[in-house]
């Protein structure tokens, strides 16, 4: 392997590494609805993580749940938990549905048919990245009461190179810390535990350690939904290896006129090199409101950092496995120790030498 090909893998792992492919849960980022209520049994209580607190119908025709996540995802699976003490076969033939229409749950199309589920057990459907807003569950017929106690709704999120990354900001309001705006969660509901915020002051600022240098192909950035959609204006997008006033020096990506509220906003940054990405707002009595933040881009190791490495007696191999192992150990694996495995060569030219003795 030469120098460019090794350069190129190492990036490659690098970048691959970095992923985060744990499953979230994000139903409770969503509000809840059914057909009709029985008593205190509420849609909302299938959200709440307890398996004694169910949704209830009543008994009608068709009845049905639904859940409106906000935005339209990629959905992994879908999981149900029965009820426990009662009435589990009221769940049988359920249908997953998952859609953008919100008005008809029953031309969304199917992700699973529920056959059954054993009383207090809680089953997985998948259904392989089905794209929609809305993820409901109907029970086709008359005469039907539609019961079960907790939904979870998983989704991937396999590129964002922000995710459990170190972030700062140049002040907290509240319970508005950093770290809310890399959970995932794009705070259309309940914002005040969803998104960040910095109290009101001059030059606000909110930055994301990338760990290693990347090349950053774009930032996506959510807006507030519910209030101060404005507070985004004019916000700069700074990406950078320096931490000179806070990072905010950084080369500048681009600059925030405005984003609708509620929305995803996605801005292009042509591969800026750069560890950290910062938002940042000049200017006097200003807050900096952030929902989400995504940045996308590949891993980068520096031609210079080789030839020091190589110049230092380290091979190509050795190089290599360093670099994995670091990436590994960032990623949570510090147990593993990996080794290159390979015949030895003076072993290889013996065996070369008894083969051409035996031709003779």
């Amino acid at each position: 392997m030469n120098l460019r090909d090794f350069y190129k893998s190492l990036s490659f792992l690098l970048g691959k590494f970095s992923l985060e492919l744990i499953p979230v849960n994000i139903a409770t980022w969503g509000t809840a609805d059914q057909s009709t209520l029985h008593d205190h049994w509420y849609a909302q209580n299938a959200l709440d993580g307890k398996s004694n607190t169910c949704s209830c119908t009543t008994t009608q025709t068709n009845p049905w749940w639904k859940l409106d996540l906000m935005k339209t995802f990629s959905v992994n699976r879908v999981t149900i938990t029965n009820r426990l003490y009662c009435c589990n076969s009221w769940i049988n033939g359920a249908e997953i549905r998952i859609g953008n229409v919100s008005s008809n749950v029953f031309s969304n199309p199917v992700c699973a048919v529920v056959s059954t589920i054993p009383a207090g057990d809680t089953y997985s459907y998948s259904c392989h990245g089905m794209k929609g807003r809305y993820v409901s569950v109907n029970l086709p017929g008359t005469s039907k009461i539609l019961t079960f106690c907790d939904v979870g709704v998983y989704v991937i999120f396999p590129d964002n190179l922000a995710t459990g990354r170190t972030v700062t900001q140049s002040s907290t309001f509240g319970y508005w810390s950093a770290d809310h705006a890399i959970d995932f969660n794009p705070g259309l509901t309940n914002a005040w535990s969803s998104c960040s915020s910095t109290i009101v002051q001059t030059n606000p600022w909110w930055r994301v350690d990338l760990s290693y240098i990347y090349r950053v192909s774009r930032v996506v950035i959510t807006n507030i939904l519910d209030c101060c959609a404005e507070r985004i204006n004019g916000a700069e997008i700074r990406i950078g290896h320096s931490l000179e006033n806070n990072g905010n020096n950084n080369p500048i990506c681009a600059v925030i006129s405005s984003i609708p509220a509620g929305v995803s906003s996605t801005y292009i940054c042509n591969n800026m090199e750069g560890r950290y990405v910062n938002l940042f707002i000049p200017g006097y009595s200003k807050y900096l409101t952030l929902c989400e933040v995504e940045v996308y881009g590949e891993g980068v190791i520096k031609q210079a950092d080789l030839v020091f490495w190589e110049n230092n007696g380290f091979t190509e191999v050795e190089i290599w496995l360093f670099m994995l192992q670091s990436a590994l150990a960032e990623q949570g694996f510090s147990d593993e120790t990996l080794q290159w495995s390979q015949p030895p060569e003076q072993e290889v030219m013996r065996k070369e030498a008894r083969e051409t003795t035996r031709i003779k």
